[in-house]
């Protein structure tokens, strides 16, 4: 069991703010959050929390917004088993259910089953939401596909359940690639699973990328998604909040990319583009 660190954020005003600070908190470390009426509490393994990564996120020098924070050290509990507890279904659309082998079939045309543990991309974020949104009118027949940033797989397995072909899956965290070698076998898709970043894509070549990262990381590796994406290929992002998007355009356009489709759930956006 790991010690943690609680944060008590105060924000002022809350929204949208509240998601913005949870993504920017992911970027340094901190894996799970709890709502509160007046800001967020958010938890990090103590022997992972930077004090200086911290005071450098972007949204602490934010003028339109006032946040403060105090923590203390948490004692040691199970918070996989925490994390499981308060891990609830996730409806898409009424077409895809996301649940733990311990909830009921929600009989939706679509069902993927996971293990909850503290990978990002439940379901339960906006940004995980908007991707299996728009991966319903997608094609995936016989495609080859990259889940960049996989976190627990979600997406690299919906693609298999849409037929997808070869399928590789890459985060950066160990613990998100144990998890997604789990759920791909939880699920009965075969997956090639591996612990890196767009660095370790070298030649192999894609028909759809998934990336569900930051916008910090898009705009260094849309570069690379697009040398390894088939003439046609097709890109879908999120992990974006409104105000990023016309910076990731802009990376897009660079790179010849065509904007296909955007759609939007609360602050924050999905863009499909094409090669």
């Amino acid at each position: 069991m790991q010690n943690y660190l609680e944060f008590n954020f105060k924000i002022q005003p809350l929204q949208p703010w509240n998601e913005i600070l949870m993504a920017e908190l992911i970027e340094v470390g901190f894996d799970s959050f709890t709502e509160e009426h007046d800001g967020i509490l958010a938890y990090i393994q103590a022997d992972l929390f930077q004090e200086d990564a911290l005071h450098e996120l972007q949204l602490l020098q934010n003028p339109e917004v006032q946040i403060s924070y105090t923590f203390q050290e948490m004692p040691n509990i199970n918070w996989n088993e925490e994390w499981e507890k308060n891990f609830s279904p996730i409806n898409i659309e009424n077409q895809v259910s996301i649940r733990a082998e311990f909830h009921e079939n929600q009989n939706l045309p679509h069902e993927i089953i996971i293990q909850p543990k503290m990978s990002f991309g439940t379901g339960h974020h906006a940004t995980t939401y908007l991707m299996i949104q728009q991966m319903l009118d997608m094609d995936f027949q016989n495609k080859t596909v990259l889940d960049m940033g996989c976190g627990t797989s979600v997406l690299a397995i919906f693609a298999k359940l849409r037929g997808a072909g070869k399928t590789m899956a890459i985060d950066i965290d160990e613990w998100s690639v144990e998890n997604s070698k789990e759920n791909a076998e939880r699920n009965n898709v075969e997956l090639e699973i591996s612990q890196g970043t767009a660095e370790n894509l070298g030649s192999e070549k894609f028909d759809i990328i998934l990336a569900n990262i930051n916008r910090n990381i898009l705009i260094s590796d849309i570069p690379t998604y697009v040398s390894v994406l088939n003439p046609g290929g097709q890109l879908l992002l999120s992990g974006l909040c409104f105000f990023d998007v016309d910076d990731i355009l802009e990376v897009c356009t660079a790179q010849n990319l065509n904007l296909k489709k955007k759609i939007q759930r609360e602050e924050w956006v999905s863009l499909l583009l094409e090669k």
